[in-house]
C-alpha cells in the first residue's frame, strides 16, 4: 500500500507550486497524487518515504538496464571528469566517433551516416527535413509532402505532430501544421473477419500503392514506426508491410523513414523493428533507449548516397543546416556506448525471449475477459484493449477515463502502469524478473476489475 506522507506531500506541494509537467492536466492534481521518486534501483522506483513501485513502462519506455544501472553510472562519472560537453560544428570527440561507428554496424546495412540530436521528436525532424532537403538538392522542390499511417505518433513538435495521427496531440494545433497524406494502418486489430494479420498487412499495402500512384510526384516520404505504433495505442501489425513498403518505395522514388524511437533496442524481440521486415530504410530515426533511459539522445541514420546530395562546394549552397546546443553530447554518447556494451556482453535477446513469453501466458486468461477486446504483444511489448462491450467493441466513453482507475489502483499496490486511455500496456525495463512480471499482471487484472465496473 502507498503510504502519503510528510516527506511525500511536501515535495509533491513544492513541485505544485512551480511546475508544469507534461501531457498532463494540471488540475488533475486535485484528485490525482504527484508521486516524488528520489531513487531508482534495477526495475524500482522509490518514493521519499521509501514505497516502491516496479516500473512497468520503463519511464516513457526509455529505460533497458534498471535505473542507476551500476555500469551505465560508472561510465558517465568517468566521462563527467574528462569532457562534459563541446561544440559539434567543426569539432569532435572518441565518444561521437565511437558511436556512430558502433551504430553502422548495428543497423541494417546501407546505413552509413549519422546525425545527432537530443530527443525523439528531434530526429524526427531532422529526418522530414533532411528528406525534403534531398529532393530540393536533386532538383525536385516539387516533393514536399510526406506520408503517415492513420493512428501513427512521431512526436510533438510542429513537423513531427505534422505526419502524427493521433488527435489527442494534433487537434489542438491542427492550424500550425502540415497537412500528412493519411494512408489507412496495416494494424491488425483492424482486420477483416476471418483475416490474419499478414492478409491485413497485404490489403494495406495496396491501399498505400494506390495513394503513391497518386501522390508520389509530390511526396518526400512515407513515415512508419516499425511493428507498433505505440503511442497510437499499442496498434501491432505484420512485418511483411515493411517488406512490400520497401518495395513499394522504391518503385515510385520515395525515401522510407523508419521511426524507431520506441521499438529499437530489443523492444520488439530483434534489435531493431526493421530487422522483422529484412528491409533497411532510407532514414533510421533512434532515441529512447539509446542512452538506456539515463540521458537524452537521438540519432538518424541515412545512407550514403543521401549525404552525397549535401556533399558540394559551400557556393552551391546545398550543406545541411539543422543544429542544436548540445548536438553529440559526450554524456550521453557515452551512457550510449555503455548501453550497447550491454548488450554485446550480455545474452539480452535472448533473455527478453524468455521474458516475453511469460508475460505471454500470464496475459493469456485475460482473452476471455468480457470486457477486453484484444491481448497484443510483440516482443517485450503487450496491450490489453478495453472496451463496453466485447462482440461488437465497442470502447467505453473517454471521459469515463477507466485507465486511470488502473493507474490509480497500481500505486497503492507498488506498480507504475499508466494506460493509453483504455489500454493498459506494459513495456518493463529488461532487468524484471518472472516474479515482477507477476506482480504487474497481477495488478492490472486487479485494475481491470476495478475500472470496468459502474
Amino acid at each position: 500500500m502507498t503510504l502519503i506522507t510528510d516527506a511525500n506531500a511536501d515535495l509533491a506541494r513544492r513541485d505544485l507550486r512551480h511546475i508544469w509537467h507534461p501531457c498532463t492536466q494540471m488540475h488533475d492534481h486535485e484528485h490525482v497524487p504527484m508521486v516524488p521518486i528520489v531513487r531508482g534501483e534495477g526495475p524500482w522506483l522509490i518514493d521519499a518515504d521509501g514505497n516502491r513501485y516496479l516500473d512497468g513502462i520503463s519511464s516513457w519506455w526509455t529505460n533497458l538496464f534498471g535505473h542507476a544501472n551500476p555500469r551505465i553510472a560508472a561510465a558517465l562519472a568517468e566521462q563527467a571528469q574528462t569532457l562534459e560537453h563541446v561544440i559539434f560544428a567543426g569539432f569532435t570527440h572518441p565518444p561521437a566517433i565511437e558511436l556512430a561507428e558502433q551504430l553502422v554496424k548495428l543497423t541494417p546495412a546501407g546505413l552509413e551516416k549519422v546525425f545527432f540530436a537530443d530527443n525523439g521528436s528531434a530526429a524526427v525532424e531532422v529526418a522530414l527535413k533532411m528528406s525534403f532537403h534531398y529532393w530540393l538538392n536533386q532538383g525536385h522542390g516539387e516533393k514536399t509532402r510526406f506520408i503517415a499511417l492513420t493512428g501513427s505518433y512521431h512526436g510533438e513538435t510542429l513537423g513531427a505532430l505534422s505526419v502524427s495521427d493521433v488527435a489527442l496531440y494534433r487537434k489542438t494545433y491542427a492550424p500550425l501544421l502540415l497537412t500528412p497524406i493519411l494512408a489507412p494502418s496495416p494494424d491488425a486489430y483492424e482486420g477483416e473477419p476471418g483475416e490474419t494479420p499478414e492478409q491485413t498487412a497485404a490489403r494495406r499495402l495496396q491501399a498505400m500503392r494506390a495513394l503513391l500512384e497518386q501522390h508520389a510526384h509530390e511526396t518526400c516520404a512515407v513515415i512508419v514506426e516499425p511493428l507498433v505504433q505505440c503511442a497510437g495505442g499499442m496498434r501491432m501489425y505484420h512485418p511483411s508491410y515493411l517488406t512490400g513498403l520497401r518495395k513499394l518505395c522504391d518503385q515510385y522514388n520515395v525515401h522510407f523513414i523508419a521511426d524507431e524511437i520506441a521499438v529499437g533496442f530489443g523492444r520488439t524481440g530483434t534489435m531493431f523493428a526493421c530487422e522483422q521486415g529484412n528491409i533497411a530504410p532510407d532514414f533510421m530515426c533512434l532515441s529512447k533507449g539509446l542512452t538506456g533511459g539515463t540521458l537524452p539522445l537521438s540519432v538518424v541514420l541515412t545512407t550514403q548516397h543521401v549525404y552525397d546530395a549535401f556533399y558540394a562546394e559551400y557556393s552551391a549552397g546545398k550543406a545541411f543546416l539543422h543544429s542544436h546546443s548540445y548536438t553529440g553530447n559526450p554524456l550521453a554518447c557515452r551512457a550510449a556506448l555503455e548501453t550497447l556494451a550491454i548488450f554485446r556482453d550480455e545474452p539480452v535477446l535472448e533473455r527478453n525471449h524468455t521474458l516475453a513469453a511469460h508475460l505471454a501466458m500470464r496475459l493469456a486468461p485475460l482473452r476471455d475477459h468480457p470486457h477486453v477486446a484484444d491481448v497484443r504483444q510483440q516482443g517485450m511489448i503487450a496491450a490489453v484493449e478495453l472496451v463496453a462491450e466485447k462482440k461488437t467493441r465497442r470502447p467505453f466513453p473517454s471521459e469515463e477515463r477507466r485507465g486511470l482507475r488502473v493507474f490509480l489502483h497500481g500505486l497503492t499496490r507498488g506498480a507504475l502502469l499508466r494506460p493509453l486511455g483504455n489500454i493498459v500496456y506494459f513495456m518493463p525495463p529488461y532487468v524484471v524478473s518472472d516474479a515482477d512480471i507477476d506482480h504487474l499482471v497481477d495488478v492490472a487484472c486487479e485494475g481491470i476489475a476495478r475500472a470496468v465496473t459502474t
